[in-house]
C-alpha cells in the first residue's frame, strides 16, 4: 500500500525519497591514509549508534527529572539511572578501542550539542564530572573535547552523514 495523491482525476502514488548526499571522491595520498579512512568508517559505524542511544537516554532523563517535585527525588532518580546505565553499557564500553572511545566523546558532543563533561556535570554534579575527566585524562582523552564539523572533524561529519543515510 502506498499513499496516493489525486490530481485532476488521476491517482498518483506518493513516495518520499530520502536525501542523497554526494561528496567529491577522496584522493588518498598513501595507503596509510586510506587505511585510516576505512578504520574511521568502521569506528563511526560502531560508535554512532551508541551516541544516539546516549542522546535518547539524556533527553528521557531530563524530561522525567523536570516532572519530579524535589531535589531528593531527583537525586534518587539520578542514582537509579546511573546504576542502570552502568549495567547496560559497561560491557559495550569495555569492548571499545581507545580511538573509538575518543570518537564516542566527539559523537556525543555532536548528538547532544554539549560535551560529555557538561552532561556528566549537569546530571551527576561537578565532583563526579571532575573525577571522570581526571580518569579520562590519565588515558590521554578529554571529556571536554568539542566537535567541530566545519574544521577538524570534517571527515568524521562526512562519514556520519553517509552512515546515517545508509550510503556507507
Amino acid at each position: 500500500m502506498l499513499p496516493v495523491c489525486v490530481y485532476q482525476g488521476d491517482t498518483i502514488p506518493y513516495i518520499t525519497l530520502r536525501n542523497v548526499y554526494i561528496y567529491p571522491r577522496i584522493k588518498f595520498k598513501s595507503k596509510k591514509q586510506e587505511r585510516y579512512y576505512w578504520k574511521l568508517v568502521r569506528d563511526v559505524k560502531k560508535t554512532l549508534p551508541l551516541a544516539k542511544e546516549i542522546r535518547r537516554a539524556v533527553v528521557e532523563t531530563y524530561e522525567y527529572m523536570e516532572t519530579l517535585p524535589d531535589n531528593k527525588s531527583r537525586e534518587r532518580h539520578i542514582k537509579a539511572v546511573e546504576k542502570g546505565l552502568k549495567e547496560q553499557y559497561t560491557a559495550r564500553m569495555k569492548k571499545l578501542t581507545f580511538s573509538q572511545g575518543k570518537l564516542l566523546i566527539k559523537l556525543v558532543n555532536r548528538e547532544c550539542n554539549q560535551s560529555s563533561y557538561q552532561l556528566v556535570k549537569a546530571f551527576m554534579g561537578p565532583f563526579k564530572a571532575g573525577f571522570y575527566q581526571t580518569f579520562a585524562a590519565l588515558f590521554g582523552a578529554s571529556l571536554k573535547k568539542e566537535y567541530h564539523p566545519e574544521d577538524d572533524d570534517k571527515l568524521i561529519e562526512r562519514i556520519a552523514v553517509l552512515v546515517e543515510n545508509g550510503q556507507l
